[in-house]
């Protein structure tokens, strides 16, 4: 028997890095997976053949969840496939660096758009079948910069930090339904969309008690507890899964 037998997840970015890490471990662990992807096919075949080598199942959708009505479309999608929709994992998230004083505002947007518009949307969209099952899990996937910022990345800073407020404010309302919800802040993770940041990465690792760099399915482990029963006392809570980084 795993945790997640019967149970049914969405996960936004799901094609790659933490997405993928979560997606394995939550049907490894019994659940039924729904995952989105922006545009990349090839990765999202990947993630659907590491799905089922775990012994799960899932299914894959294209999907911008920046668009308020592409968000509503995913969660009656995973309604119409399954029944159910037990746990939302809201990753999908996109990186635009420059300094503030250069950033274009096509860049602010994108990002604040993707990745604090589209958790709200995708959260909003999941609430309507949890409060009529009275239960459900809702974890936003943020990050250390959202909690200490970070140098030419206010907009990225700006729709983690965000998300804490979101986490915070959505406990409040959907506790008396069963429905919890937290954040994951994830600190320096290897993943492709980190590489390019090497140098960055190393000023983070110096200050980084444990040294290393986290591995996605190190922020993946954390999902899967605060999406389990063993978590069901917790709320409103950000889990900071950075080596130490960030202490409060």
């Amino acid at each position: 028997m795993g945790k997640f037998d019967g149970k049914v997840a969405i996960i936004t970015g799901g094609s790659r890095g933490i997405g993928r890490a979560i997606a394995v471990r939550l049907a490894s662990e019994g659940a039924r997976v729904v995952f989105t992807y922006k545009s990349n096919e090839e990765a999202a075949a990947e993630t659907v053949a590491l799905v089922t080598a775990a012994g799960g199942s899932s299914v894959a959708i294209r999907a911008d969840v920046s668009d308020a009505e592409t968000a509503e479309r995913v969660a009656r999608d995973a309604m119409a496939a399954f029944g159910r929709i037990d746990i939302l994992v809201s990753n999908a998230g996109i990186v635009h660096n420059d300094l503030m004083m250069r950033m274009s505002r096509d860049h602010w947007r994108d990002v604040i758009d993707t990745n604090l518009s589209g958790a709200y949307y995708m959260a909003q969209a999941v609430t309507r079948p949890m409060l009529k099952a009275r239960s459900g899990r809702i974890i936003f996937i943020t990050s250390v910069v959202g909690q200490a910022g970070n140098a030419a990345q206010t907009n990225y800073a700006a729709s983690k930090a965000g998300l804490i407020g979101l986490t915070m404010s959505a406990a409040r309302e959907l506790g008396s339904r069963n429905i919890t919800v937290n954040a994951v802040a994830p600190g320096a993770i290897d993943t492709d969309m980190n590489a390019p940041y090497k140098q960055e990465i190393e000023a983070a690792l110096a200050q980084t008690p444990l040294g290393r760099m986290g591995t996605p399915e190190d922020v993946a482990g954390a999902v899967a507890f605060l999406a389990s029963d063993d978590a069901s006392y917790i709320t409103g809570q950000v889990l900071a899964v950075d080596g130490g980084l960030v202490m409060r």
